[in-house]
């Protein structure tokens, strides 16, 4: 009955009405299509009636129907009354908990049996009303039929595949009723001689107890033990024991493997996982466990432990320069010169790489721990033959006294390495007692050099970008280049974190070269993004002195094919009052390059006016520090003023940085600044944030 508007029965289909009918066709045939070609028997009862709804070829085709026949038919009458009856239990879970059940069911065929894996699976509508279930059917007849022939063929194995190889022996009741030649072999007795015998005369004493447990359980299992030779001698074995059939009577089998072998093995086994295969000296683990007894004593009869963390001053030249074979050779000697200089109750293990740890128990006071340092360094220090060449190597130690220094084994390894970077922090070659402010700083910034190199060599650095917007429009003037280290484990780390370290190692060359050519990189990409934008990067001092600076930054430019235009740099004051002609010619090759000079932090240094007016500059930043107190404070006004003054009297361009506020844009704006970067635009963003800020503003 239509229930439309007048007339609407004898209009036409509309155009969507019709796309839309021609869409579920499609699908309904689409959805036939794979239900018709998966490996799955499937098909849909309807939950009221058990009536099927919808079956795909397979299903109808396993009970001799087809896909249109076997519409409307009820579960009993597709599968038989018997299995519906079998399965009900199935069926009624689905319909009352409305959740998917799985089961399994064997069916006896004269072809042979075959197994079935069945989901069925509650379809229930938006209202949650159970509609109708699906049965998904899976024939696993040939993984079964696998699974058995598997489960035969492992039980043969096990019982026969050392009969040949192993002493095997047959017992009832406890009693030996046969054994083999390589059994009689083993324990050096005949068969007439064990024959009769109870199988526990041939246990050593210690294992009679477990062999009579496993006999009298029947327990089909694998264990170790120890038979006993007819001379006496006690043999490890194994035993692995099966229940079985022999001559119409059921007899236990008893494999019996010869283990002393094995024995020996496990008894290197166990050596090596405790010592140092290069040096034979404990190794960590083993060292770990000693030292936490010497704890637990010195505990009990409040005692004194001391730790000495030993490493070899540049041992990676060694490697170098001679090869991983003689840093093993003069790691060998090392060792032995460390256990030669101390007591026979001192321990002495590798700890890995060119690492030595000492563990000295006993009440040793501290001038007498530093005797043992020296004695040590001494040793060790002594030139050693590589190669037809004597090499000498000068040990760093750090010295950390248990309970002063640490009531636990972490804490005291822990510090013994920290007065160990202590020491070389003062030039190497020398032993220093833990002090907790001192080694802290020390080594701080030694793992710093070390992990700031294989930061560089790693690519764990990358840039952010923070934007300039002109200030009288609100446009994108350009964008400051933001050093970051993605520390593996610290996370994401500013220029504070690091620079300072870098500066002083000299590290800050490489890593400011990477900055520049990375810079002139995002330069290019934003100018084939459309944005022909400038970038600017901050110069360290040292990277500015460089001889060929203007060279390298030539070179960056022709390798990235960007015109000098593109790329500011950032200078401070104090590194424009150091000789000052230097600085004139650097920046005029600079300049020529068409790159742009910016003074950055202007107004915290004490650069002259007259040398602002000589160098070729393009503009000047005011210093976050005098934003920071706008509007409110009268002395930051006036210098931001003053300073936005000057930068015109001197025709150069005005850019305030730090700007957080509104009310510090509506002042700089008022007072004449020319560009503005801070928080208020947007934090320094990552490449893909930036790309994705430059490209919301259009």
């Amino acid at each position: 009955m239509n229930h439309g508007p007048p007339g609407l029965a004898a209009r036409a289909p509309a155009p969507a009405a019709r796309d839309a009918a021609a869409e579920a066709r499609l699908q309904a045939q689409q959805m036939r299509l794979v239900a018709d070609n998966v490996p799955v028997l499937i098909a849909s009862y309807d939950a009221r009636d058990d009536r099927c709804l919808f079956a795909n070829a397979a299903y109808a085709q396993a009970f001799g129907l087809d896909e249109q026949q076997i519409v409307g038919r009820t579960f009993a009458e597709v599968i038989g009354v018997e299995a519906a009856a079998e399965i009900e239990p199935y069926t009624t879970l689905v319909k009352r908990e409305r959740r998917a059940v799985r089961y399994e069911r064997r069916i006896e065929h004269a072809a042979g049996d075959r197994w079935i894996e069945v989901h069925l699976l509650p379809h229930v509508d938006e209202t949650g009303v159970l509609v109708a279930s699906f049965v998904l059917v899976n024939d696993i007849t040939r993984h079964r039929l696998a699974e058995l022939a598997v489960r035969e063929s492992e039980e043969r194995l096990a019982k026969f595949m050392h009969a040949s190889a192993e002493g095997i022996v047959f017992h009832k009741d406890g009693f030996i009723t046969d054994a083999n030649p390589p059994l009689l072999t083993l324990l050096g007795y005949t068969l007439d001689d064990m024959m009769g015998r109870k199988t526990l005369e041939f246990i050593a004493p210690d294992h009679l107890a477990k062999v009579a447990a496993v006999i009298a359980s029947g327990q089909e299992t694998a264990y170790e033990s120890v038979a006993l030779h007819k001379d006496g001698t006690r043999i490890a074995v194994e035993f692995i024991v099966r229940t079985m059939v022999y001559r119409d009577e059921r007899l236990r089998m008893t494999i019996v493997r010869d283990m002393r072998d094995r024995e020996a093995a496990r008894t290197r086994i166990e050596h090596l996982a405790h010592h140092d295969a290069l040096t034979g000296l404990p190794n960590r683990a083993a060292f770990m466990e000693q030292l936490e007894l010497a704890l637990a004593a010195a505990r009990l009869h409040d005692g004194r432990v001391a730790l000495l963390f030993i490493d070899l001053d540049e041992f990676k030249r060694v490697n170098d320069s001679l090869g991983h074979l003689a840093g093993d050779e003069l790691l060998q000697h090392v060792g032995a010169r460390i256990t030669g200089a101390l007591r026979a109750t001192d321990l002495v293990a590798r700890f890995g790489g060119d690492e030595f740890m000492v563990l000295l128990p006993g009440a040793l006071d501290d001038a007498e721990l530093r005797d043992v340092a020296h004695k040590l360094l001494a040793a060790v220090a002594q030139p050693v033959p590589i190669e037809g060449r004597q090499m000498r190597v000068t040990p760093s130690i750090g010295v950390a006294v248990f309970p002063r220094d640490g009531d636990g084994a972490h804490d005291l390894i822990k510090n013994a390495d920290a007065a160990m970077y202590q020491a070389k922090s003062r030039g190497r070659a020398n032993a220093q007692f833990f002090d907790h402010a001192l080694s802290e700083r020390a080594y701080a910034a030694l793992v710093l050099e070390a992990q700031l190199g294989e930061a560089i060599e790693r690519g764990e650095f990358v840039l952010h970008y923070q934007p300039k917007l002109r200030a009288h429009d609100g446009s994108l003037a350009g964008a400051e280049a933001l050093i970051r280290w993605q520390h593996p484990q610290r996370g994401l780390l500013k220029p504070d974190d690091f620079i300072a370290v870098a500066e002083q190692q000299r590290l800050i060359l490489d890593l400011g070269l990477w900055v520049l050519r990375e810079t002139a990189r995002e330069a290019r990409r934003c100018r084939d993004a459309g944005r022909a934008l400038p970038i600017a990067v901050n110069l360290a001092m040292a990277q500015f002195r460089v001889p060929d600076f203007v060279d390298q930054v030539a070179q960056v430019l022709r390798d990235e094919g960007i015109p000098g235009e593109l790329l500011e740099l950032e200078l401070t004051e104090r590194m424009l009052m150091d000789d000052l002609g230097e600085v004139s010619r650097t920046l005029a090759g600079l300049r020529a390059l068409g790159v742009r000079i910016a003074i950055d932090d202007f107004g915290t240094g004490y650069s002259s006016l007259g040398h602002l007016k000589e160098l070729p500059i393009d503009r000047v930043k005011i210093d976050r520090s005098f934003v920071a107190g706008l509007p409110g404070d009268a002395a930051a006004a006036g210098i931001v003023r003053a300073i936005v003054m000057l930068g015109k009297s001197l025709n150069l361009s005005v850019i305030a940085e730090g700007v957080e506020t509104p009310a510090q844009r509506d002042f700089l704006l008022a007072a004449g600044c020319d560009e503005l970067q801070g928080e208020l635009i947007t934090p320094p963003l990552d490449a893909a944030a930036w790309h994705a800020w430059c490209a919301a503003r259009g």
